[in-house]
């Protein structure tokens, strides 16, 4: 098994022993995204500009991997509050197309940073 690590500049280093996203086989599992500013590192303020963040770093990473929100098959969205669901939900979609992949949301007390809303997806190259 050969696994390729996928970086860019384009989203939030990693603030750990992690990589951005790790492509085996074709399929590209990312790390959670938080709303990390990538030029900055600062985290944006509010649910609305977290979600909106998430989303780009992602679509970030995975077009470093040679992909794009289309290949996206699962997504796991983590919240701080679920009563932000509708909020996230709709900016999450704004990011999609149909046919939708698979996705779980969940609430959990703390995220690095103090984050409101994570995302972490697993795509596949066609």
């Amino acid at each position: 098994m050969q696994k390729n690590i996928i970086h860019t500049n384009l989203a939030p280093e990693a603030i750990g022993p992690y990589s951005q996203a790790v492509e085996i086989d074709g399929f590209i599992y990312t790390s959670g995204q938080i709303g990390l500013n990538p030029e900055t590192g600062d985290l944006v303020e509010g649910v609305e500009a977290q979600a909106n963040q998430v989303m780009k770093n992602v679509s970030a990473v995975l077009e470093a991997a040679g992909a794009d929100t289309s290949h996206i098959i699962k997504a796991l969205i983590f919240l701080q509050n679920m009563d932000d669901f509708a909020v996230v939900n709709e900016i999450y979609a704004s990011y999609l197309h149909e046919p939708y992949p698979a996705r779980s949301a969940v609430e959990i007390s703390r995220m690095p940073k103090g984050a409101l809303v994570e995302v972490e997806v697993v795509a596949k190259k066609e």
